[in-house]
């Protein structure tokens, strides 16, 4: 199976991305020749994996009959100080709300994304350590 997106430049540091039929403008801060239009590539990469392992994380809740009230991922990323400049680090946060939830539930869920169904965190892991964190609010 091949996945496919296109980027098209529209002028000076934005482009326009195609992904899934949808459209994304990339953009570079002012410093640097942008006008500050749309997300940068690297952050993207986060939302790649957080898109990603969420996904997975409430399709494996539902599956196991656990309803949270609210559930949100963080990434955090940490970034070479040199050129080319890449993450070498990034550590994702699971909050999720609810009364009574089974702790043992989310983190068999969570262990299931990450280690067995996330493709981009498998891909992440070759490249960078990967780390993670799980927060309950009742």
């Amino acid at each position: 199976m091949t996945e496919n997106i296109n980027v098209s430049w529209l002028e000076n540091m934005a482009f326009e991305a195609e992904v899934n039929g949808h459209k994304i403008v990339l953009d570079a801060v002012n410093e640097v020749g942008g006008e500050d239009r749309g997300p940068r590539p690297k952050p993207l990469m986060m939302v790649s994996l957080a898109g990603c392992t969420a996904m997975d994380v409430i399709s494996i809740l539902k599956k196991m009959r656990v309803e949270v009230e609210k559930f949100n991922v963080k990434v955090d990323g940490d970034l070479t100080e040199e050129h080319p400049k890449h993450f070498f680090k990034m550590h994702v946060t699971y909050e999720f709300w609810g009364k009574n939830l089974p702790k043992e539930k989310l983190e068999k869920a969570v262990s299931l994304s990450e280690d067995r169904y996330c493709g981009v965190s498998v891909s992440y892991r070759k490249a960078m350590e990967i780390t993670s964190s799980i927060v309950v609010h009742e």
